[in-house]
């Protein structure tokens, strides 16, 4: 188990709105959940079910274990529950990116989001970051439906946008050194490594969820792939549209602005000083 907790080496030059709105909408719709104590249907209505979305059309009951499209036999009727959307079905691919669905979730993404979130925001400006958040969440969800057209399982949660953030972070920042709680001791570590890990995670899991005999965790891996993806490929094409270097060259601060270009770091201290 790891824990981001903080990548001090770097500093902003702008207040991160945008990160911050994220993280404060996710906490109140988690916290209306937690409320209404309603998840299951709530989930159904505005996570996100890959057949609506393959098929172009809407669920709108459930009874038991099955869903129907259309009004379920009349017998069934008293035991159905009405997940009809309010929203199109287009929609939840991005309403999902606000749904989590326990504790360990929400907070797991709100701190992976906290830590590296708002150093994207500073690079790209508020809303360019805003922009490339959505984007990054509805690539990492369309992968996740090709892997599984059929699936009528609601897919909720922050972490594929969020895997568009690591992807941009591991680009533009690879030698940060990031603080993370490692089990029980803090160990600082460098994001190219930390992240680079998170994602061989992520690819070798989704690869066991694949084929018709593999047991799912639960967890989109293959939305976490997606994600990622997305945001190696915008920072690339980010870079190259400004003239920058694909890997950051600057001795270690990895575009940051933590320090003067071209000084040269050990153990987190300019060796020019």
């Amino acid at each position: 188990m790891f824990i981001p907790i903080s990548d001090r080496d770097l500093t902003r030059r702008s207040f991160p709105v945008v990160n911050i709105s994220i993280i404060a909408v996710c906490a109140i719709v988690f916290f209306y959940e937690l409320a209404t104590g309603n998840n299951g249907v709530f989930f159904y209505r505005f996570g996100l079910i890959p057949y609506e979305l393959t098929h172009g059309i809407a669920a709108k009951f459930i009874c038991g274990p099955y869903m129907y499209f259309e009004s379920p036999p009349r017998f069934l009727s008293p035991t159905c529950v009405d997940i009809a959307s309010p929203i199109p079905t287009w929609a939840t691919m991005f309403t999902a990116m606000f749904i989590h669905g326990g504790w360990m979730h929400f907070l797991g993404n709100m701190v992976f989001l906290w830590v590296f979130g708002d150093n994207i925001e500073d690079r790209f400006g508020h809303l360019g970051y805003l922009i490339f958040y959505l984007a990054s969440g509805a690539g990492a969800f369309a992968l996740q439906i090709a892997i599984d057209t059929n699936s009528v399982t609601p897919t909720i949660g922050a972490s594929g946008a969020i895997a568009g953030v690591l992807g941009a972070y591991v680009l533009l920042y690879p030698y940060s050194r990031v603080d993370t709680l490692v089990f029980i001791i803090i160990v600082r570590i460098p994001a190219v490594l930390l992240l680079g890990f998170w994602f061989f995670l992520q690819f070798f899991n989704g690869l066991g969820d694949l084929g018709p005999s593999a047991q799912t965790s639960g967890v989109a891996h293959w939305a976490h792939v997606g994600g990622f993806f997305v945001g190696v490929v915008v920072v690339v094409v980010y870079k190259l549209i400004k003239g920058e270097r694909i890997w950051p060259g600057d001795g270690g601060r990895g575009g940051g602005f933590g320090g003067p270009p071209g000084v040269k770091y050990w153990r987190g201290r300019p060796l020019d000083y």
